[in-house]
This record gives C-alpha cells, structure tokens and sequence, in this order.
C-alpha cells in the first residue's frame, strides 16, 4: 500500500479487522455456474460455461465496466479452472482439454490432454502442470512450438482437485480425493516426476484437498471436504501441520486466499459464506453470508485486493468493499 497515504492505510486496515464492509454484486447470470476467477492490474477475468471473460475495474475497485474486454473461447465443456502466466491464459475444460490463449491477441490452441475433465491446472516458469479426474497429473511445457508434448504422467490413483507450482519451479504439489490413495496431498519433482514427499497423516477417507497454494518455497496452504484450513512448514516437517484452523460450521472449504500477512479469507460450501481469518488466532474474525434461503452455493473462488475482497458464486460475483463500507 506505499501508494496509499498513511491515514488512508489505517481507515482501511480498521475496516478489514472490524469487518467493516459494503457488499455489492457486480456480475449476474441467468443459469448456475461453477466459476473461477484470476485479477491483473485493473482486469478481472472470470469463467462462465465454456467461455473466459475479461472485464475493466472502474476506479473505485468496487464496479466494473459492464462490457467485457475480452472473450476467450475453445472450450466444448465448461472451463473448470484457469491461470494467467506470461501474458497467456491457460484454461483447463471439462472436455478434458487444455486451452492456451494469448491474452493480447486471437491466439488460441487447445489440446487433448486427460481422458477426463480437467480439474485443476497451474503455470510457472514456461511450465503447465495439470490434474484430472482421470487420475492422473500431468507435466506440459509453455513453448510455443512443443504445446501438447506431454514431459511425464503421473498416476496419482486419486482424483486430482487442485494443484499448485513451487515459487522455485523445483517441484508440485497436488492435492486429490483422498478416496483411492491415502495422502490427499502429494509433492512431485517437476523435472524427474517422481514422489518426494506426502504431507500428513492420518487422513479420513474422502478429506479430498480443493485448494492449495504456495506462500513460499517451504510454506503452502490447503483446505478441502474435511472443512480444516491447514499451514504446512516444509522445514519444519511434512507430517503434522503447524497450524491449523477449523470451519466452525462443518461446511467444506472450496477456496482460500491470504494476503501474504496475518489476513486469510476462506470459501465455504453453504450460503455463500465467506470467513475472515487472522493467522494468529484459532477463531474466526468475520463471517459474510452473500446469499440468502432459499437459495445456497459455494463460495467457488475468492480473490483479494488491499481494499476489496472478490468471491464468485453460483449466480453471481459479490464484492466487499473495505475502502467505503
């Protein structure tokens, strides 16, 4: 926030602690979704069916411009997860393809790339790591001229719901159902595709991990159907967790976010709850219920800003804006 002044920092930072918010919606759509949503600079781009669209903030953070910037299509199924990597989007599809768009131009190829959906995808350092329900990861490369020329597959005898890149481009992690194998979640070696690590113990069946993210290269975050956010230190050890936090609801947690600090927001299955977290507490902070009954979704995807916080629901896109509760 070094743009930001000083007394403008702290009216904001007040707002996020004492949950000081207005909530707003600033997309609709007709037909149940299963969105996912990435933000760059003042875009917002967000899945809906088979298509990917960009859209403009207007100034406030709080609105968006209502015609899109851009549409990216190439998909036969719905797009089920997406990233933006150098300047490209890279697009997982319930055809069991994967579609790569240049962001800045009509460049689109799709590629046969699991005999199932495909779940969940991640892409870093000119590198595409992809999971299916297939059971199956797989490792791609970026380069334009060798897209679709798979480097290893990865039988995972579980299916795969989320993924993610280590900041060092060393290894992966997936995360799967924890029905046919009994770690949900797994670190490979990006280069040889051999296991290094399982993380935890002890796991029920079905406590499938739906997200997981790196903060660092020995620090990641998970949460999935066993409705428990989990820290893991690698340096510390990859059998207990060193922190945990539990859904005080017993709902699933489809999707976190944190800001990098003290801040972690969580996505829960049932009516649209979003929980804010502080990392040096066990309870939560702040819950925001964004649907009313009769109507109930998950919290698909959730995305944060320094002053606004973005969650994407079955109908509709919500935001919470801290700057002008």
């Amino acid at each position: 926030m070094t743009s930001v002044p000083v007394k403008d920092r702290v009216k904001v930072s007040q707002n996020w602690k004492l949950g000081h918010c207005r909530e707003g919606i600033l997309l609709k759509w007709r037909c149940s979704q299963m969105p996912w949503m990435q933000l760059e600079d003042d875009s917002l781009y967000i899945s809906q069916a088979n298509f990917i669209l960009a859209y403009q903030f207007r100034p406030d953070g709080a609105s968006l411009n209502r015609r899109p910037l851009g549409v990216f299509a190439g998909h036969d199924e719905d797009v089920c997860h997406f990233v933006l990597a150098n300047s490209h989007i890279i697009s997982a599809g319930g055809d069991g393809k994967i579609g790569v768009h240049k962001i800045h131009s009509t460049f689109t190829v799709k590629y046969s790339a699991h005999e199932q959906e495909v779940n969940c995808v991640d892409c870093k350092g000119g590198i595409i790591v992809s999971g299916s329900r297939d059971r199956t990861a797989k490792v791609w490369p970026l380069a334009s001229g060798r897209l679709g020329q798979c480097l290893h597959t990865i039988q995972t005898e579980d299916r795969v719901w989320s993924i993610a890149i280590s900041p060092l481009f060393s290894s992966f992690v997936t995360g799967t159902a924890c029905c046919g194998h009994f770690s949900p979640l797994r670190i490979w070696d990006l280069n040889s595709g051999q296991l290094v690590t399982h993380l935890g113990s002890d796991f029920p069946p079905g406590a499938g991990v739906l997200d997981v993210m790196y903060e660092s290269p020995s620090t990641l975050l998970s949460c999935g159907y066993d409705t428990y956010v989990r820290y893991w230190d690698l340096r510390t050890s990859v059998r207990k967790c060193v922190m945990e936090w539990e859904e005080p609801h017993d709902s699933t947690l489809y999707c976190l976010q944190t800001d990098g600090n003290h801040l972690l927001a969580t996505g829960s299955s049932y009516y649209g709850v979003v929980r804010l977290w502080d990392r040096r507490q066990r309870a939560c902070l702040h819950a925001f219920p964004l649907t009313s009954t009769p109507l109930s979704s998950p919290v698909y995807c959730l995305r944060l800003t320094t002053k606004h916080l973005y969650a994407a629901l079955s109908y509709n896109l919500h935001v919470l804006d801290f700057q002008n509760p």
